[in-house]
């Protein structure tokens, strides 16, 4: 029997809700029954769209898409009519430190990074806090799964990518230590002049040491057997196997050339640029060395005072239009800003990026630099059914309304701390009249 999605789907999360007074929703509850979604507008995530579209999942897997929603076995279905409500796949946030960092401020809450230049040993997946007051914020833009990426150093260590649910790390893993995390060194830094008081940009005078500690240590790597036990050396073995990518922190474009040419020079074949702000003055490196993007900067100013105002919205397009596969990240370091990633997409496809295109780039781009288009990125048949049914176009902020989520088939709780305080504050405040004004 057909039911609508307020009555089948929003009644039970606020059911659930009301027995938890946690600002923190609880991780879902496996999924129960086959579910089918009917008169959707799909948003594939490869560029396809399917109008007046069902989707069916069961045990956490999609099982059809398309649409033909008189198929025999949707009958022991429940089907959920949508009335022409938008289907996506969940959103991939890519390099963040979500659930490393609560409050900057506090360092109790702060686990980004490890003291040292060399750390590759370090797995940001273990520090991830699934109790984070911040995920539900991301989840409430669609934001379904997350690269957890350590910071700090030259070598920060390796990430992981992780579903937004779950009662611990190991829960929530999707795909465990992905990629390495190369910082390439800056060639200059910014302080303070201790005359005049003004901030300066000098050379790095340590540049050349930081660049040879990376010889040495890829050097060391490369020539590693396996004893003495070197916890850093052995954490770089899957690079050189292709087991693993080396995400490159740059966005200078010598920085991009060098840090690109290093890791070609000790044999590392998936490259991924995470920063690019230059990348359109290296392209032609970049697409000829099949080294991918994650494009970090689309909401920033101009690099150059003499680039055009939209120049950083622009260059999604321009990458794309070259050959360079593209991602779009939320701002490299930027958790505060992160789960606007859906609008920087938005952006990006306001200023020549075709909307599916654009689209792709926050799901089935990532998933493939990530390695995970096998499970997640799309809306395929075989896929995880990591989806989520929003009102609007959910690239767009003014009419993005995400209703439900689902991650791997499990109907997840989109309440958060700032719905709490909403829900709050109206209760208390919509029934008092207005108080006139004071002279």
């Amino acid at each position: 029997m057909k039911k609508s999605i307020r009555n089948s789907l929003i009644g039970l999360v606020t059911f659930a809700v009301s027995q938890v007074s946690a600002i923190v929703p609880e991780p879902a509850a496996e999924q129960s029954e086959p579910i089918a979604i009917t008169g959707a507008v799909i948003h594939v995530g490869n560029g396809q769209i399917i109008e007046n579209g069902v989707l069916a999942f069961d045990q956490g897997v999609i099982t059809y898409v398309g649409t033909d929603a008189n198929r025999p076995e949707f009958f022991n279905h429940q089907v959920i009519n949508v009335q022409g409500r938008h289907v996506y796949p969940g959103f991939i946030l890519p390099n963040s430190s979500l659930g490393l960092l609560e409050v900057a401020n506090l360092r109790a809450t702060n686990d980004t990074e490890e003291e040292g230049d060399i750390n590759a040993s370090v797995r940001s997946a273990i520090a991830y806090n699934t109790d984070s007051e911040l995920i539900p914020t991301f989840r409430f833009n669609g934001i379904l799964t997350a690269q957890i990426a350590p910071l700090g150093g030259l070598i920060a260590g390796r990430s992981s990518v992780l579903k937004l649910d779950g009662w611990n790390w190991e829960d929530a893993m999707l795909k465990s230590d992905i990629a390495q995390h190369l910082h390439w060194p800056a060639r200059t830094r910014r302080e303070r002049n201790e005359i005049s008081g003004q901030f300066e940009t000098v050379d790095n005078e340590e540049y050349a040491q930081q660049v040879e500690m990376l010889h040495a240590l890829f050097r060391n790597a490369l020539s590693y057997s396996g004893q003495p036990v070197n916890l850093n050396l052995e954490a770089m073995q899957p690079l050189f196997s292709g087991e693993a990518s080396l995400f490159l922190h740059a966005d200078n474009a010598r920085d991009i050339v060098a840090s690109v040419q290093f890791a070609q020079r000790y044999g590392v074949e998936k490259l991924v640029v995470v920063g690019g702000r230059d990348a359109m003055k290296v392209v032609d490196l970049l697409r000829d060395a099949d080294v991918a993007v994650i494009y970090e900067s689309v909401h920033s100013l101009p690099a150059r005072e003499w680039y055009d105002i939209d120049e950083p919205f622009k260059i999604p397009f321009e990458l794309h239009d070259a050959g360079v596969l593209v991602s779009i990240g939320g701002g490299e370091s930027a958790l505060d800003s992160q789960r606007n990633l859906p609008f920087y997409a938005g952006t990006a496809a306001a200023h020549g990026l075709d909307r599916e295109t654009a689209l792709s780039m926050v799901t089935s781009h990532t998933a493939q630099i990530l390695g995970v288009d096998d499970r997640i990125g799309t809306l395929e048949t075989g896929k995880d059914a990591t989806f989520f049914i929003s009102l609007g176009d959910a690239l767009d902020m003014r009419t993005s309304q995400v209703q439900e989520a689902f991650i791997q088939g499990r109907l997840i709780d989109l309440n958060g701390t700032q719905q709490q305080l909403y829900e709050r504050y109206l209760e208390r405040y919509s029934t008092q009249p207005l108080e006139s004004a004071q002279p």
